[in-house]
Parts: structure tokens; sequence; C-alpha cells
């Protein structure tokens, strides 16, 4: 990359418009940058880095209003223009930042956003061609071309001496974290954090299938419970990670369940035998009952027959009351019919009744004579039919009139109305113009508050995140600190209760001794004296109970651990996009800028509505003019149609008026006639209806009396007393059914037994079911032993099943949790085979540094006259970093000096050593782009004359490569020792430049 030409104009403090001819200052290899303090040197390096970036370097960047200059006039804007060749290709880019200008019409000002343009030169005809204006464009085209960000940019071309002056005294943490910005070490870092996710993952895969397996043991302990003496498996448990923790579990399952075979054996010998002895005691126990039960059921049968007796003259009532019902059921009907036909003759009547009131003759006449009569009144409303439909012609007729009348005079005010809006149109026309121009003003200034607003807003989440989570990380810390005394305090709680169970387990062991059964100790079959169990006794349950307790500890302190551990890391984050500002500043800066953009948006939202009223105003004017042409030709044609119409509407009202003969209208007369006609219908019908229903009541008593005598009745009234409801007939045949049934019962219970036979009295019923309920109970004990004795065998099949697979499933992960866990110790450098302990992503950037040393070395050794030689060091220093150290080999004493023990000069040129080198590393880092003009910062006052000749020597130097170096100094005796010089005067109207070439000698 090399610069050609810089023009700035209102930048910084550049008032007017200034030129700086790099290739001028270039052609001599060095050149000077000098003026008083606040004179503009470092601006010269801002606007390069602006035209390239839109953005100035260190801590100015994000004060975009400080660019411009407070000296320039309100009218001339802020501007960049850099001309440089970068990849073989010659570019010209123009940047001008956003900024508040006067308004070209009226008062106030207004803002304009960022402009960039880019243009290319050609090579063979010199004529510049324009590339891009767009900000995303320019940037990705000079990101390719370049290869470096801007944090490395101004490392490597704008080299700040102050930046690596403190490299060389900072310690490994501080040389980390620049050489992380300058090489993007993020994959390795990433990668150190994947391995060790990965390790945490497979090794807590390992402690849960441990827990199963314990889990699985402890099942199978409690299934084997009672066992003792018959191969009980030991209680003694291993410990999750134990390397041979799945034999030990395999091998204890193997034992329970040899110990559950022999005693399902036994178990199945005890119930063959409770089995025979209750079928006895059930055998004796049913011949009893049956004696017993006859005897009783015969004394029951002689009790039965003299209720029977009893009852006999109540159920010959009941059966002749039902014979009697059922011989009504058939006169039912023929009642039913009768009153029917009462109930019609009673509704007729009534409607003709009714019928008859609204009638306004004689209200007593046959329905022939009402049928006669609306005959008449129908022949009458067909000869007004005519008639009806001229009064509906003149209604009509009318209404159309009073229309054409009414458009008539719309129109007629339309001429007037419209004449009036064309005189105001021009006025209005106006001001609306004026309106949209102040409108698109206001949308452009929202934008760009917008994007101020947003970047803002991310700072202040930032900020709030970083303050919110501060409180978390104390909540967070005195979490940890509470899980680690509780675990601490659990495993305590349990070795004491193991101490004490391991001191009463004599008395442990005698609770499952029995008479005749061994001591599992001595094998003795007496017990003289066994242990008892004093009052504070811990048992197994309790004892796991606590190591349960532990083990949950454990894995509550290490959760609280992991979240502090996460909690710090998003806190880094945080503070790091959010700066160090408070986030009260923060906040009222997003308030300032909500006010404003709101303020902005809502002005710049009336661009639309103001451009819709101009256009619909524009629209209206014409639409007027057309409007009034309209509206003269209907008012012409609309006359004669007028005229007509009236002339038609006398006629048609002279011939409804004789038609209405005194009605208000002819369709109100219609109607009265309808309506008369309809009541004589209705009355025609109800009389006609009630003479039917007369003669059908007739015919339904016949009947009734013609059933009722068929039936055995003498009147119909007696037929309807009998009648008796289904349900109380159902009542009647269920009693009898049981007399009878309970009378055959009877007589089939005596018959079957005879008093005085042969055993009746030697059954004991009592004796014969305690017998059988001992027996039952002796059964129902063997048979839950022997259920339970295959039970403890199918669940002990399981239980090992399930171990073995387990066992089975355990055996590659294991392995793989020890390849994860190294390969993880390694990168993170916690492992023994890393021997400098060294974290992965320092070992890459230890080997950049030792680049960048081995860059540096040549060059100091000529500025130090081959006394100093800059190496790198993998030792540890102190509990820091191992692999970023540095050191001066001081080629006089032949020792090693940490660059902490250098002199002000001494820093100063080894510093600029670095940086020269450090701009190597990263120019081929970046892809091998070569730098061809470079800028130093400073640092040559501490020089004594000799190493200041040396080191302008080695800058020099770099002109042989082709390459040109821009020295910022304000040091007197640089004046003298570099002929191209570019000096910036300062003064209270602003800065200004100016080019200078030394004479030989001069």
């Amino acid at each position: 990359m090399r610069l050609h030409r810089l023009t700035v104009r209102a930048f910084g403090p550049f008032a007017g418009t200034h030129h700086i001819d790099f290739d001028r200052l270039a052609s001599q290899g060095l050149f000077l940058l000098h003026g008083p303090t606040g004179a503009g040197k470092t601006a010269v390096l801002d606007a390069v880095c602006f035209a390239l970036y839109a953005e100035v370097p260190g801590v100015r960047q994000g004060h975009r209003h400080a660019l411009r200059s407070d000296h320039a006039a309100p009218d001339t804007p802020t501007e960049v223009v850099l001309d440089l060749t970068v990849g073989g290709r010659r570019l010209e880019i123009t940047r001008r930042p956003e900024q508040t200008r006067p308004r070209k019409r009226g008062t106030g000002t207004t803002r304009d956003r960022a402009a960039v343009t880019l243009r290319e030169r050609d090579a063979a005809t010199g004529n510049w061609s324009a590339l891009s204006r767009s900000h995303q464009e320019t940037a990705q085209e000079l990101g390719q071309l370049l290869g470096m960000s801007r944090d490395q940019f101004c490392q490597v071309v704008l080299l700040p001496q102050g930046d690596f002056a403190r490299f060389l005294r900072a310690g490994a943490e501080d040389r980390a974290r620049l050489l992380g910005r300058l090489f993007d070490t993020r994959r390795f870092a990433a990668a150190e954090r994947h391995l060790t996710e990965l390790r945490a993952g497979v090794q807590q895969r390992v402690r849960e299938g441990d827990d199963i397996l314990l889990s699985l043991l402890h099942r199978i302990r409690q299934a084997a419970t009672g066992l003792a003496g018959r191969g009980e498996p030991p209680s003694d448990a291993p410990a999750p990670g134990t390397p041979h923790l799945a034999e030990a579990v395999l091998v204890q399952s193997a034992i329970a369940r040899s110990a559950a075979r022999e005693g399902r054996d036994i178990a199945a010998l005890a119930l063959s035998a409770a089995e025979a002895a209750h079928d006895l005691a059930e055998h004796r126990l049913a011949e009893a009952r049956e004696q017993h039960r006859r005897r009783q059921r015969h004394q029951e049968a002689l009790r039965r027959r003299t209720a029977l007796a009893q009852q006999r003259e109540h159920t010959d009532r009941d059966r002749d009351r039902l014979d009697r019902a059922r011989a009504a059921d058939t006169v039912a009907p023929a009642l039913a019919l009768r009153d029917a036909a009462e109930a019609e003759l009673r509704a007729a009547a009534e409607a003709e009744r009714r019928a008859r009131l609204s009638l306004s003759g004689p209200s007593d006449e046959p329905a022939e004579r009402l049928a006669e009569r609306e005959r008449s009144v129908r022949r009458h409303l067909g000869a007004l039919a005519s008639a009806r439909r001229a009064e509906d012609r003149s209604r009509h007729l009318s209404a159309e009139l009073h229309r054409l009348q009414d458009e008539d005079r719309a129109d007629r005010d339309l001429l007037t109305e419209a004449a009036r809006r064309r005189a105001c149109h021009q006025e209005e026309h106006d001001r609306l113009q004026a309106r949209v121009e102040q409108a698109r003003q206001e949308a452009h200034r929202a934008d760009r508050l917008a994007e101020e607003l947003a970047r803002a807003r991310e700072r202040e989440t930032a900020a709030r995140n970083r303050d919110d989570i501060a409180g978390r990380l104390r909540a967070a810390e005195a979490d940890l600190l509470r899980a680690r005394e509780l675990a601490a305090a659990a495993y305590d709680h349990w070795l004491g209760l193991k101490e004490r169970r391991l001191q009463g387990f004599a008395a442990e062991l005698a609770a499952g001794l029995g008479a005749g059964r061994p001591c599992p100790v001595c094998g003795s079959s007496e017990h003289p004296a066994p242990a008892r169990p004093d009052a504070g006794h811990i048992d197994r349950a309790a004892e796991e109970r606590a190591r349960a307790g532990h083990q949950q500890a454990q894995t509550d302190r290490d959760r609280a651990a992991a979240a502090l551990a996460a909690l710090r890391e998003q806190q880094a984050g945080w503070v790091a996009a959010s700066g160090e500002d408070a986030l009260e500043d923060l906040t009222a800066r997003v308030t300032a800028l909500q006010d404003a953009h709101a303020s902005a948006l809502a002005q710049g939202e009336d661009l639309g509505r103001a451009r819709e009223e101009l256009r619909l105003a524009e629209r209206e004017h014409a639409g007027l003019l057309t409007a009034e042409r309209e509206a003269e030709r209907r008012i012409a044609a609309r006359a004669s149609r007028i005229e007509t119409l009236g002339a038609e509407l006398d006629a048609l009202r002279e011939e409804t008026e004789q038609a209405r003969d005194g009605a208000p209208s002819v369709a109100h007369r219609v109607a009265v006639l309808e309506e008369e006609a309809e009541a004589l219908a209705e009355a025609a019908r109800a009389a006609l209806a009630s003479e039917e229903a007369a003669v059908r009541l007739k015919e339904a008593d016949a009947r009734l009396a013609d059933a009722a005598y068929r039936a055995g009745f003498g009147t119909p009234r007696a037929a309807q007393e009998a009648l008796l409801d289904p349900s109380e007939q159902r009542v009647l045949q269920q009693r009898l059914d049981a007399w009878r049934a309970e009378e055959a019962a009877v007589a089939a219970a005596l018959s079957d037994h005879t008093p005085g036979a042969e055993g009746d009295a030697v059954a004991d019923p009592d004796s014969a079911r305690a017998a059988a309920v001992a027996a039952t109970g002796r059964l129902r004990k063997a048979a839950a032993a022997d259920a339970a004795a295959h039970s403890r065998c199918a669940e002990l099949d399981a239980l090992s099943g399930q171990a073995a697979r387990e066992a089975v499933r355990l055996a590659p992960l294991r392995d793989e949790c020890r390849r994860v866990t190294a390969l993880a110790d390694l990168a993170a450098g916690t492992s023994s085979a890393n021997a400098y302990r060294m974290r992965l992503e320092t070992y890459v950037l230890a080997a950049r540094l030792e680049q960048v040393a081995a860059a540096a070395g040549a060059r100091l050794q000529r500025m130090s006259a081959g006394r100093y030689l800059l190496t790198h060091s993998d030792a540890r220093s102190g509990r820091g970093r191992s692999g970023l150290g540095l050191h001066v080999l001081d080629g006089w004493t032949g020792r090693e000096r940490d660059t902490a023990t250098l002199s002000g000069g001494e820093t100063f040129f080894v510093s600029l050593a670095l940086a020269l080198g450090l701009a190597d590393v990263v120019a081929e880092e970046a892809g091998g782009r070569r730098l061809d003009t470079l800028f130093i910062d400073e640092g040559f006052g501490s020089l004594d004359e000799q190493t200041l000749d040396e080191v302008l020597d080695v800058l020099d130097s770099l002109r042989e490569q082709d390459r040109s170096v821009g020295i910022v100094s304000h040091v007197p005796d640089l004046r003298t020792r570099i002929p191209a010089q570019l000096e910036i005067v300062k003064s209270r109207r602003g800065s200004t430049v100016r080019h200078r070439t030394l004479l030989p000698g001069g």
C-alpha cells in the first residue's frame, strides 16, 4: 500500500482545504511531520484512517462530531479525499461524515448523511471511473484489498510507539490481549472451550453411569434383604469412579442371586405341605355346612307355608281386579275416540265464534251465505287494479320529478363552489409544496438519528447487562461458598455416621440371628448373649442417606462453580461491548437520541401525507374544471325532462282521484276490501268445521256403547272405572306370580328333607370353620413366602441383567473419557505431558511472537550497533502464562536482560524495532500485501545523538526496499537531519500545512 495524495477540508484543526503530496514527501524515503503541540500532526493520520475505515484510531473513535473543524465556515462541508495504490490498483476515496449545514432555502440547519465515493484510475488512459457510492460495498472492496482490520492497520502502518513501550513492560496477560487483537486466535480459544465442554460432558456421563450402577447395587441389596446366612452380598459399596466398580457390582449380584434361589426351593416345599392340609380342612367344613343348611331349610319352609295360608284371601281379590282391568282395556280405544271428538267440537265452536266477531254484517249467516259475500268483494277488487297501477305510476313520477329538481339545484351549487375553490387553489398549492420539502429534510435526519440510536441502544443494553450481572456474580460467589460449606458438612456427617455404624455393627449382625440358625461370624447355632443395639445405633439405611446427601452436596457445589464461571464469562463480554461509560450517561444519550429521532420521524412521516395532499390538490383542481363542464351539460339536458314529467303526472292524478271514492288512496281502499274478503273466508271455513265436528261426536258415542256391552260392562262409565294403568296391572301380576312361586318353592323344600335323617345330630360347622381358617392362614403365609421368593429371584435376575448391560455400555465410555480428558488437559496446559503448562491459544500466540522477535532482532542489532538482540522466551513468568516472554540479549555482557530494565532511549529503539517487525509479520499474515508507507509517532526525543543516527539509518534503509517512513515528532534536531518535511502551522483561524525541502547542508 502506497499513499499518493491527501486532501482535507474542514477536518479537525484544518479550517479550509489543504493538500498533502505524499509522493513528494516520500521521494527521499524519510519525511518529517512536525509542528507545535495541538497543531494537527495526528489529525493527518486520523484523516488517512478515516478515509480507509470511516473511523479514526484510538480514543477518538465514536466521536464523529469531533471530525468537523470548529474553525470552518458553516457552509464548508467536512471532507477527506485519499489517493493511494493498494493491491496494484490506483484508487481515490472521498468521504464525508454526517454533519450539519445551513438550509439552502430559508433559515435554520439541516443534517446531511455520511457519504462515500470510490473511484479507480485506468493506468492506460489516466481516466478515473466511479466504482461505488455504497458504504457497505466500499468497505468490502477496501477490506479485501488491504487485508487488515482497523486495529491492525493502526498498529502496523500508524506505529504508536507508546503502545509498544507498554508492550515491552507488560505482563503475559496484557501481551496476550494485544497479540490476540492483531492475530485472530479465537478459533484456538474456541477449540480449548470445546475440549473442556467435551471433557465435562463425558465425565458427567461416566458419573451418571456409575450412579446407575451404584443405584442398581443398592436395589440388589434391598431385594436380597432377609437372606443373611445364605450368601447375602457384603454391605461395603465401591465409590463412584472406582476403576473396577462394574466388576464389584456384578460379583455381589451373583452372590445375591445364588442365595435367593436356595430360599425359593425351601419356600416351595413349605407351600406344598400347607396346600394338602388346607384341602382336607375345606372338605370337612363343606360337609358340616351342607348338613346344617338342610335342617335350617326345612324349618324355614314350614314357616313360609303358614304365611302363604294367611295371604290367600287377599291374593284372590287381586286376581279378580286384574281380570276386570284386562276386560276394560278392550273398551279404552272407544273411550279415547269419544273424548277426542268432544274436544274437537268445542275447539271448532270457539274458532267459529272468534271468526264471526270480525264480520261487519249479520253474525248468524250460514256458511253458504258467507262464501257468496266473499266472492262479491273480490270481484270489486279486480275492478280497482288499473287505478292502483296508475296511482303507483303517479308516485314514481312525482319522486323522479323531485329528484331531478334536487339534482338541478345541486349542479348549480356545484358551479358556484367550483368557482370559489379554483380561486384559492394557487395559495394552497404553494403551502403544500413547502410542507413536502420540510418533511423530506426531516425524513433524512430521522434516518441518520436511527443509526446513532441503534448503536447507543446496543451499548446501553450491554451496560445494563454489565451492571445487572455484577449482583448475580456476588450472589453466585455466595452460592458457591455456601455449597462448598454444605458439601464439607455433608462429608463430615457421612463419615461420622459410618464410624458409629461400624461401632454398633455387632448388634446389626445379631438382629439377623434366629433359633437354630448358624451365626455368620462363628458358625454356632446357639446364641446365648447376642448383642443389643444401643439408643443411638445407626443402620445401613441411615448411612446410605448420609452418603447420598454427601453426593448431592458435591453435585450442587460443581453446579454452583460452573454457574459462577459462566457469569464471569458473560460479564467480560458485556464489559467489552459497553466500555467504561456509566449506564446513566448511556441511558441519557439514548433518551436524547430517542426524543430527537421521534421528533424527526414524526415530522418526516408527514412526507407521504404532504405529497398525497399536493397530488390530491392538483387532481382536485383538474377535477373542478371537469365538474363545471359536466354540471352545465346536465342542467341543459335536464330542463326538457322536467317539463315532460309534469304533464304526465297531472293526467295520472285525475284518473286516481275518481277510484279512491273518498279513501286516502287507492291502495288504502284495496287493503280495506282485501281484509274484509279474508274475514268472510275465515268465518265460512270455521262454520263448516263446526258442523262436521258435531257429526263425528254422535258417531263416537254409538261406538263406545257397543264396545262396553261386548266387554261385559252395563254402562260405558263402569268400563271406565275398571281401567287400570299398565304399571298397576304389572304390580298386581307380579304379586300373583310371587305368591305362586313361593307356594311351589315351599312344596319343594318340604319334599327335599325329612326330619330325623341320619347324621343330622353330629354336624358341628363352627369347629370345622375354625379348623379351615387356621389351615387357610398357614397356606397364605406359605404362598406369600413362595411368591416373595420367586419375586426376589426374578427381581434379582432383572437387576443383574441391567447391571451387566450398564457395565458393557460404560466400558467404551470410560475409554473415551480417559482420551478426552488427556487431550483437554493438554490443550488447557494442566497436563503433565505439557511441560511448559502452555495453553493452546498461548502456544499459537507464542509462535507469532517468536516470528515478531526474529524480524525485530535484525533491525535492533543495527540500531544498537550490534549490542542488543531481541529474543523470545518460553519460560513462565511468576504465575502468568508461559511462552510470551521477551528478553534483550546484551552482546557486551553476554547476559539476557528483562525488557522492563531498559532505559528510556533503549526502550524507544527496541520498541521501534518491535513495531517494524510486527508490521512485517502482520502484513505477511494479511496475505503478504506490501506496506510501502509507514508512520512513526513520537519517541525520538529520548535518544542520544549517536543512537538517533543509527535509528535514522535503519529507517532510511527501508528506502532500499522502495518504502517510505513518515516520522511524526516535534524534536528540533530532526528538522536538520530529514530534508523532506511537512510542517503544520497553528493559528487562531485554524491550522495549515506547508511542504518544505531542505537543501543539502542547510
